[in-house]
């Protein structure tokens, strides 16, 4: 075998090795950045769990009645401001619904409207002349009637499996 063979041989084993090894090298480059994107995402949707837990947390009635409280103010008043937060609450958080699965923002959305509905259904059936407290004392009492049927615990049951699932 000749020198110019040889280097011929060498020639096209370099260029072998040096393509295989720029085409290797952009697969180790985007290996790191996708895995970055997904841990980012990741992030992102657990945070917007922990949001929704959250607006379930503040939107529940209980917590409301105790939040909003004010003695001395009528019954329709407190409907008005009931009713209020819970849709500041509702439309602060709006945008989580990009981050969480379908089946949790509609939980969390039926919380919502749920709770709209039981407290126009209730201060519906109060006197005109009612106050405040007789709408949060029948609004509590309503509620600890059917403790087993909170529909605030099953979605936050929900959020708390999706998190979970996220996190494993």
């Amino acid at each position: 075998m000749d020198t110019t063979t040889f280097s011929l041989i060498i020639a096209v084993v370099a260029l072998i090795l040096a393509i295989a090894a720029f085409l290797k090298k952009p697969a180790k480059q985007e290996t790191p950045a996708a895995a970055t994107i997904s841990k980012e995402s990741a992030t992102l949707k657990l945070q917007a769990y922990e949001r929704l837990v959250l607006l379930t947390e503040r939107i529940a009635l209980p917590n409301l009645i105790s939040r909003l409280n004010q003695p001395g103010i009528s019954a329709y008043e407190m409907k008005l401001m009931l009713i209020e937060n819970v849709k500041a609450e509702f439309d602060y958080n709006s945008t989580q619904q990009l981050y969480v699965t379908p089946v949790c923002w509609d939980a969390v959305r039926n919380l919502k409207e749920q709770n709209i509905m039981i407290i126009n259904k209730v201060a519906a059936m109060l006197p005109p002349t009612a106050s405040a407290q007789d709408l949060n004392k029948q609004l509590l009492e309503l509620l600890m009637a059917q403790p087993n049927s909170s529909l605030h615990e099953m979605v936050l049951q929900a959020l708390n499996y999706e998190a979970q699932k996220l996190m494993q």
